[in-house]
């Protein structure tokens, strides 16, 4: 397994990633500053994804393997659209970057340019989610913009040996909201939405992870919004 410098939940950093690897400047990442409703109507719109970092801890740990054991247990297989995208992540700290190409992929309207990511996702159109962790892993291009923006964070990230923080993204597929983690062998389905409610639905979705470790304080929402005038 290769390993990538940590990307930090800079908003700054990561809206300048976006565009490095081809999205529009009409997107930018930002802070959501409350899960109340009233501060989520403070957020530019459209909204296309919530991206949430959180501490990997022993509760959430226990919580996915209970989560596996009830989608396996289900009695027929969970079917999600065809042209979801969703892929596997196999490099360490690669989390920022499988959680912004997942934000990004499963919204069409989101232009983007000839670059690093458009390639990478029109040759992972016909892969497996594992296939495309690994071309992830192997694709040279984009771990040098990681490695080269990882390092333009307000901390040394790479002074740390082992990172507890994860990302993952909330999007709304076909009406459907989706936790796309690549830690994870599935996409996980947490029931309709729309594109009135998706904001405040992934905003629930987010207090439920800090309810089932409500000891820990270290969470961050972003969002992959319209970019203000």
């Amino acid at each position: 397994m290769s390993i990538w410098t940590p990307l930090e939940s800079n908003p700054e950093v990561l809206t300048k990633y976006i565009h490095k690897l081809g999205v529009s400047p009409s997107w930018s990442v930002i802070d959501v500053i409350g899960l109340d409703d009233e501060l989520l109507a403070m957020l530019p719109m459209p909204v296309k994804a919530l991206v949430l970092l959180f501490p990997i801890s022993q509760k959430y740990e226990e919580f996915c393997a209970e989560e596996k054991k009830r989608i396996m247990a289900g009695a027929e297989p969970e079917k999600h659209p065809e042209d979801l995208f969703y892929m596997r992540q196999f490099t360490h700290n690669a989390c920022g970057t499988v959680a912004l190409i997942h934000s990004v992929a499963n919204n069409k309207d989101i232009d983007i340019a000839d670059g690093v990511l458009k390639s990478f996702l029109d040759n992972g159109l016909a892969l497996s989610p594992e296939e495309r962790g690994h071309a992830l892993e192997k694709d040279k291009a984009f771990t040098e913009d990681h490695q080269k923006l990882a390092l333009e964070g307000q901390t040394d990230a790479a002074a740390y040996e082992k990172v507890i923080h994860h990302f993952i993204a909330l999007v709304n597929k076909e009406d459907t909201l989706y936790e796309l983690d690549g830690r994870k062998s599935y996409p996980v389905s947490h029931g309709k939405t729309s594109a009135e409610t998706f904001v405040r639905d992934a905003a629930k979705v987010c207090k439920e992870f800090m309810a089932r470790d409500p000891d820990e304080l270290r969470f961050t929402v972003l969002a992959l919004a319209a970019t203000e005038a």
